[in-house]
């Protein structure tokens, strides 16, 4: 399992915090490898396997990714032009932060006649 920074509080206990979100870091575990086991990537990420379900669930529904079952695996297919959740970054696409982690390309998203 990863393990996260810590950083030194007021009073000098530890507290843990990352800049991404679970959501985000299982989005990028996503994009670097699109066919990983969904217990590769709650290990990779430092969470549950249940818990990593229920986000790529989340970003199911958000559209933020697309979900095609190929034999007895899972391939996950990436939405770059999905937007940010938050108002303050609404107006961005997560493709961008996808391009800053990643160095393949994310595939373009898919869309249904």
């Amino acid at each position: 399992m990863t393990t996260m920074a810590t950083t030194p509080g007021e009073n000098g206990s530890g507290r843990n915090w990352t800049f991404l979100t679970n959501h985000g870091h299982v989005l990028l575990a996503i994009a670097r490898n699109p066919t990983a086991r969904l217990r590769d990537v709650a290990d990779e990420v430092g969470v549950t396997e249940r818990a990593a379900q229920a986000i790529v669930a989340d970003l199911e529904a958000g559209g933020y990714l697309r979900r095609t079952r190929v034999g007895r695996r899972n391939e996950y297919t990436i939405n770059p032009s999905g937007h940010f959740r938050h108002p303050a970054e609404a107006d961005q696409q997560v493709g961008a932060l996808l391009a800053l982690f990643t160095t393949a390309p994310v595939a373009e998203p898919v869309t249904e006649s």
